[in-house]
């Protein structure tokens, strides 16, 4: 029987030429290195993201792809991708999952576990 299973790591940087604190707009770069740490060749098919600033607004934001794609990964390969987000507060969060689909066209979820967006520079 097959373990369908992709696992991910998260890397975040502030990103001031993108934010303008006096309108309240912060701007965040992540990077989500996925890997397929199962025994079968499966595809990333579609994301959801829960992103939360430090006042609690909510953004949901649901789509097909990854920056346009939809890795097949074979078990072993890794696939790495940055994107962006964007608060109203220099804090928040974000966290999410990712819809794949095996060869076989079994369907699993790939949770993202919660990670900060916080930018150091502004923050007291």
């Amino acid at each position: 029987m097959a373990n369908p299973q992709f696992t991910c790591t998260v890397t975040v940087q502030p990103l001031p030429e993108q934010t303008d604190a006096g309108k309240g707009l912060h701007a965040f770069a992540y990077t989500i290195n996925i890997k397929n740490s199962g025994d079968i060749t499966a595809q990333l098919i579609a994301r959801r993201w829960t992103i939360t600033d430090a006042r609690g607004h909510v953004d949901e934001v649901r789509g097909l792809a990854v920056v346009g794609h939809q890795p097949v990964l074979q078990p072993g390969q890794e696939f790495e991708y940055t994107s962006w987000a964007q608060l109203r507060t220099p804090q928040g969060t974000m966290q999410g999952s990712f819809l794949c689909v095996t060869e076989l066209g079994e369907v699993f979820d790939t949770p993202v576990h919660e990670f900060l967006l916080a930018d150091t520079s502004v923050l007291h």
